[in-house]
Parts: structure tokens; sequence; C-alpha cells
């Protein structure tokens, strides 16, 4: 079943290539959505797809890349909207 997360991401997060890290993540498991820096240095994401897919990406960032550190993981499930790809805001 198709699900949307809207993530936020807190911690070392910005600076640290974690919006790229998470467009791979999310490419490589077909994922649509994107991802952003926001001004209060939190990272914020939306990614729909499978749900079993979500969950593994959601294990994937919690660890994020070498350079990052992953403090908490806020997440909501909104309606789907149809994301067309996942992309880097």
């Amino acid at each position: 079943m198709k699900k949307r997360a809207h993530i936020l991401a807190s911690g070392r997060v910005q600076g640290v290539c974690f919006r790229m890290y998470t467009c791979d993540k999310a490419l490589s498991l077909d994922l649509k959505g994107w991802v952003r820096n926001l001004h209060d240095g939190r990272v914020e994401i939306v990614a729909e797809g499978e749900g079993e897919k979500i969950a593994l990406f959601l294990d994937l960032i919690r660890t994020g890349p070498s350079s990052a550190q992953v403090t908490d993981l806020q997440v909501d499930w909104p309606a789907l909207q149809g994301e067309e790809r996942f992309t880097v805001r």
C-alpha cells in the first residue's frame, strides 16, 4: 500500500551531505518526493511510495551519512499527493 511520509530530521543534518544522501536512498528505493533544508537547522523530507520501502528509508535516514548525526525524526502520515520524482530543493 502506498503512503506519504512527512519527515523532519533534527541534529547535525545540514552541511554534511544529508540531503544528497537522502535523495540517493529515496531514488534507490523508487520513492517520490523532495528534501530541503529549513532555516531552523532541520531538514524537511516528503517521501511517497510503498509502505515497506518507506519503513526502510526511515531506517536509512536515521543513520544518515557518516558526517551526519540524526538525533530525532518526526514523522507524520498525510494523504498521498502524487509526487512525480524525488528532488533536492
